[in-house]
């Protein structure tokens, strides 16, 4: 056996869902093509792949602790409020693009600073929804 990694295994599911495999763990991802742009959900993190077929992780514009959306969507659930401590991990927003949930995760831990959106809003990609501090 090599103790080089494996490439996954990528099995469509349907509906812009993925299971990626690797041996002793699995996960599902989720990919929306718009015209000549695809965006990539996998563990609370989103990437957009462009025409050159680089992958490249979509950042914050505003500071290093300001989430954003990364593609359009709609803001479906807003479960944290301002003055909440949140850790890694935790679910800030929750938006949903072309049939899909995408949660919004915390990357660090920190208290909810401000929220820049609102249950039911269209929000464009790169634009920061909520910030820590």
């Amino acid at each position: 056996m090599s103790d080089h990694p494996t490439s996954p295994a990528i099995e469509p599911l349907g509906a812009g869902r993925y299971r990626v495999s690797l041996p002793h763990q699995s996960r599902v991802a989720y990919a929306v093509t718009h015209g000549r742009d695809t965006w990539v959900w996998l563990d609370g993190r989103a990437y957009h792949l462009s025409d050159d077929g680089e992958a490249r992780g979509i950042q914050a514009k505003a500071d290093e602790f300001a989430l954003s959306a990364p593609m359009p969507a709609t803001v479906r659930a807003i479960p944290v409020t301002v003055g909440q401590r949140v850790s890694p991990g935790d679910v800030l927003i929750v938006l949903e693009a072309m049939k899909m949930e995408l949660a919004i995760k915390a990357s660090i831990g920190g208290v909810v600073r401000a929220l820049h959106c609102a249950p039911g809003e269209l929000v464009q990609a790169g634009v920061p929804l909520v910030e820590l501090e």
